[in-house]
């Protein structure tokens, strides 16, 4: 993502969000968490020596370039602080974190996933700080959409997202989307990228039948299958009725269009589209597979773009998103990353809030797009060349965004959502489940969550 001004691009992605989404909590309410007594907040971080300890999924190429520079920065900035920096990759955040913040030394800074399943549950276990007073103290409140703030908000007992209380604030901006491969598709006879769920079928058809992988895909990390159905899903059903679900609004995890969607992906593991064994293969490995030229597509986030760039077929790579049937422009998965917070237990809370600030204002925007990352507010000044991978994404992203098209991530959905989601879609992909008994398995977890 480049170039676009906050207004004309961060507005449409805040409010794409938000539209589909309530204020109440499905799943109703709960006692509250201990109400937390806050010092004082300021910019002056004193004279002591100060050691932050930090944890960040930032392990891809471009984003772990970044954050490396970002601290070095922070750290010369303020040579009497010293960042401490502990990165997992998001699967193993998501299976570490919530332990670490439980002990009595917690990290002082960490990157929490929105919605129910982390952020929700840290904040009703009082693991997280709010930071609505370091929002008005460094200016959060003015430089982010308020619909992204409200993102990373939860009501104090963590039952209701998008509550009264900020909680964090994100770094980069984000879409899933469809990488493909110019070259591969050209030896196969098709002269432009898929605009629907339908050719992009079509397109591995042709693929396949050219003798080339039509999709690179690997989901040993499990979270990989929440993009690839989030993408088939979205370009079926479209931004309202997707955003409808995942808020609790309506909708059914079991009704026409979900069932379709698990179809279509069933369809391409059956007809020998996707990377055989996709369960026991990397995500990483399969990104390598695509960048090297051995695939015509992969699905996948923006968050890729550095490491795509840096492929041996760069120059062949675009990347574009699927329109619905009836729709003028396409609809698909994004939002910003994960958010950065403040523990509960930190003694070091105006320095954690610097730090913060530090890694996600303007400048550390600047620092994300040299290293070929999508910032959370984008520089005005950017402008990625015409026909590069950068400049495809940022083109999608002005569409989807100002057209209100970006659909939520499913795993918000309920509080066990993710481990739900994730382990199903490995049974579908492995023929363990019909696209009937997958999303059963998503309806009777959600079903259980929004009647209580």
């Amino acid at each position: 993502m480049k170039h676009f001004s906050k207004a004309t691009m961060l507005i449409g992605v805040a409010a794409a969000i938000t539209l589909g989404l309530t204020a109440c909590t499905p799943g109703g309410s709960a006692a509250p968490a201990a109400s937390q007594t806050l010092g004082p907040v300021s910019k002056d971080l004193g004279s002591g020596k100060t050691t932050l300890t930090v944890w960040d999924q930032n392990t891809d190429t471009g984003i772990n370039d970044a954050q490396q520079v970002l601290n070095d920065e922070f750290e010369k900035a303020h040579p009497d602080i010293t960042i401490k920096r502990v990165s997992r990759s998001f699967a193993d955040l998501k299976t570490t974190l919530k332990l670490a913040l439980s002990g009595d030394n917690p990290p002082d800074v960490v990157q929490a996933n929105q919605g129910y399943p982390d952020m929700g549950a840290f904040v009703k276990a009082g693991f997280l700080r709010p930071v609505d007073d370091y929002a008005k103290l460094y200016g959060w409140d003015d430089y982010y959409p308020s619909g992204l703030l409200k993102l990373n908000s939860f009501s104090p007992d963590g039952t209701t997202w998008q509550g009264d209380d900020l909680y964090g604030v994100s770094q980069t901006g984000e879409l899933v989307g469809v990488y493909y491969n110019k070259a591969v598709l050209q030896r196969a006879g098709i002269d432009s990228p898929p605009t629907t769920v339908a050719e992009l079928t079509a397109d591995m058809a042709k693929v396949k039948s050219a003798g080339a992988l039509p999709l690179s895909y690997g989901d040993v990390e499990k979270s990989p299958g929440i993009h690839l159905y989030g993408l088939v899903l979205s370009a079926l059903a479209g931004h309202d009725a997707v955003n409808d679900l995942v808020a609790g609004k309506s909708g059914s995890w079991t009704g026409d269009d979900e069932v379709a969607a698990a179809k279509t992906i069933t369809g391409w593991v059956d007809k020998g589209y996707v990377t055989e064994g996709a369960n026991g293969v990397s995500r990483d490995d399969a990104v390598s597979t695509f960048g090297k030229g051995g695939s015509a597509f992969l699905i996948t986030g923006t968050w890729y773009q550095a490491t795509l760039e840096a492929a041996s077929s760069a120059k062949d790579i675009g990347f574009t998103a699927l329109t619905p049937a009836g729709a003028s422009t396409p609809v698909t998965m994004g939002g910003e990353g994960l958010a950065w917070a403040i523990t509960s237990k930190t003694k070091n809370a105006n320095a954690a809030a610097a730090y913060i600030d530090f890694i996600t204002n303007a400048k550390a925007a600047s620092t994300l797009v040299d290293k070929g990352n999508l910032p959370t507010v984008v520089p005005d000044d950017d402008t990625p060349a015409t026909g590069t991978i950068a400049g495809d994404i940022t083109s999608n992203y002005k569409t989807i965004s100002s057209s209100n098209n970006i659909t939520p991530y499913l795993d918000y959905a309920t509080p066990t959502f993710y481990d739900t989601i994730t382990s199903a879609m490995q049974d579908l992909v492995a023929g363990k489940a019909t696209p009937e008994q997958y999303t059963k398995t998503l309806q009777d977890d959600y079903t259980g969550f929004v009647q209580k």
